[in-house]
């Protein structure tokens, strides 16, 4: 038995408040975020991860903002905004946009959990999205039903799974510290920096960019006919900025050599 039972139940009271908290922390683990990210790891490494960092303190900061504008007025952001519209024109464009917001993210979720079915499953995109809409309905079947409490044990049953799973996966495939920290440096893909550091990236791009110069389109859609000579190709393009001259020998023009 606690010492000062009057102490007991504000701590009992506090903690049944993780429920709706962990309901709208699900907006981080929906499945069109999981996947975003795990599509942008696979193709980039850790060259995004300051933009998740930067994506999350943004969304701190929202959340935060959010909660002291309840705290202080004891209303929400819409009653807010529907008392201080004026108009009812006002009031049904920013209902509108609110309405295209919920069903663009709606979408993405949906796509989110086909992709997730198919790459664990083999199940089709289709039938993945109509699996993935009907869990959406039942979730809210269960809210209208049984109430906020069970629909917040549902969720935070979900995340839980989702929590073990990708803890399970940092250790078996630990992420490399020192490619986190310099993911945290904010850069993009084909920069100066990233070409510094693969020099095979830099001669390609070089390589690209001295055969886009040389043929332009006109001159690539001529094709000679029967007994004709092929067309005289245009002066020698200069070398591309930041690209070394090739050597004697190595040219890689695109066009045949004349008149040996």
């Amino acid at each position: 038995m606690p010492k000062n039972p009057g102490t007991a139940r504000p701590r009992t009271r506090a903690a049944w408040l993780l429920g709706p908290a962990l309901v709208a922390g699900v907006a981080y683990l929906d499945p069109g975020n999981v996947a975003s990210n795990m599509t942008a790891g696979a193709r980039y490494g850790y060259l995004l991860v300051w933009v998740v960092v930067l994506g999350n303190v943004m969304a701190w900061l929202i959340q935060y903002l959010s909660a002291k504008l309840g705290i202080v007025t004891g209303r929400s952001l819409p009653e807010l905004l529907g008392a201080r519209f004026r108009t009812h024109t006002a009031r049904r464009a920013y209902w509108l946009q609110a309405e295209l917001v919920a069903m663009a993210t709606d979408v993405a979720e949906i796509i989110g959990g086909a992709v997730a079915l198919w790459l664990l499953f083999g199940v089709p995109l289709v039938w993945g999205g109509l699996i993935t809409g009907a869990v959406s309905i039942a979730l809210l079947l269960i809210q209208s039903r049984r109430g906020a409490r069970t629909f917040e044990f549902v969720i935070i049953g979900l995340m839980v799974i989702i929590a073990v799973g990708f803890t399970y996966g940092v250790f078996i495939g630990p992420p490399d510290a020192s490619g986190v920290a310099q993911g945290l440096l904010p850069r993009f893909e084909g920069t100066g920096s990233v070409l510094l550091r693969h020099p095979s990236s830099a001669r390609r791009s070089c390589r690209m960019r001295s055969t886009r110069t040389a043929r332009s389109p006109v001159t690539a859609s001529i094709r000679p006919r029967a007994g004709e000579r092929m067309p005289r190709p245009p002066a020698r393009p200069s070398t591309p900025a930041g690209c070394s001259a090739p050597r004697a020998g190595t040219s890689r023009s695109p066009w045949p050599s004349r008149g040996r």
